[in-house]
């Protein structure tokens, strides 16, 4: 079993950062594929970033390459997300998520996910 906790968001300005956390339970998290993923409303849930469990390997959305980066804390169990220079388009629910097996950017590849953090971005 694992629980994910997502906290972070808010409401900031255009340009502006925010720094999601997502705590992790389990003894594998270290093992496990993180991924962050948004969805807003009216439309469908769409991949931002992951790291394998080693943290050598990473993916991101196109959208948000060279704007967002993904770490992760195997220590504290905790996967973060630095978003930097927000636009009005990253406003979305987003969701932190654990793959036991894949390391991918699909969302039926992630067996786990938390209940979401609201990111708002004024203009």
């Amino acid at each position: 079993q694992v629980q994910l906790v997502e906290s972070g968001g808010g409401l900031v300005q255009a340009g502006g950062s925010l720094r999601l956390s997502c705590a992790a339970s389990g003894r594998t998290f270290s093992s496990y594929t993180m991924g962050w993923f948004r969805q807003a409303p009216g439309k469908e849930r769409e991949f931002v970033a992951n790291m394998n469990g080693n943290g050598f390997r990473t993916s991101y959305a196109d959208s948000v390459k060279g704007r967002f980066t993904i770490s992760r804390d195997n220590v504290k169990n905790t996967v973060y997300l630095q978003m930097n220079s927000l636009k009005p388009e990253d406003t979305a629910t987003y969701y932190c998520a654990a793959s036991i097996v894949y390391y991918s950017d699909s969302a039926v590849s992630y067996n786990y996910w938390g209940q979401g953090t609201q990111v708002t971005i004024s203009s």
